[in-house]
């Protein structure tokens, strides 16, 4: 009984994995919600308005309108030592879901008329819409592709997820 409970205890105080993305240069050798302060300066500074007030009021990145431009006003307002500018902005990829529209025999290619490292590419099959291909070594992970997408196909995540 007394294990049971004590394992309880212990589930309530474990850190639950977040899938927010984080702003870039977040320090790669923190726990971020141990950091952050949650003073909303990044959030403000963020040019593109893609950092939001998320989950407990952390800062996070959504691309639901906007883009990433990597103007490092966010690093640069944050109080904390959270960023860090020497580092890669983040390890963030785009990746394309089944739900991309020419798996469904429509010609789209919205995501990579808007990708500037043009890192999307398509490839042609005879008979077949032509489908998307990302170079993985290309993306930056700025999210230029998601918005315009209109099935919500692309995500950006970790190429571990």
């Amino acid at each position: 009984m007394t294990q049971s409970i004590n394992h309880s205890r212990r589930s309530l105080f474990s850190r639950r994995k977040s899938n927010a993305i984080r702003p870039p240069w977040v320090r790669e050798d923190i726990e971020f919600t141990d950091m952050c302060t949650r003073c909303s300066a990044c959030i403000t500074a963020c040019e593109t308005k893609i950092i939001i007030k998320g989950d407990a009021g952390f800062p996070e990145v959504s691309f639901t309108n906007n883009e990433c431009t990597f103007c490092t006003l966010c690093a640069k307002s944050c109080p904390e030592n959270i960023f860090d500018l020497t580092q890669p902005a983040w390890h963030y990829k785009a990746y394309v879901q089944e739900t991309c529209l020419t798996n469904h025999g429509i010609w789209c290619q919205s995501c990579k008329d808007a990708c500037e490292p043009r890192a999307i590419n398509f490839v042609f099959s005879i008979g077949q819409a032509p489908s998307p291909h990302i170079d993985v070594d290309l993306c930056n992970g700025c999210g230029a592709c998601v918005a315009p997408c209109p099935s919500q196909a692309i995500h950006i995540k970790l190429p571990t997820e």
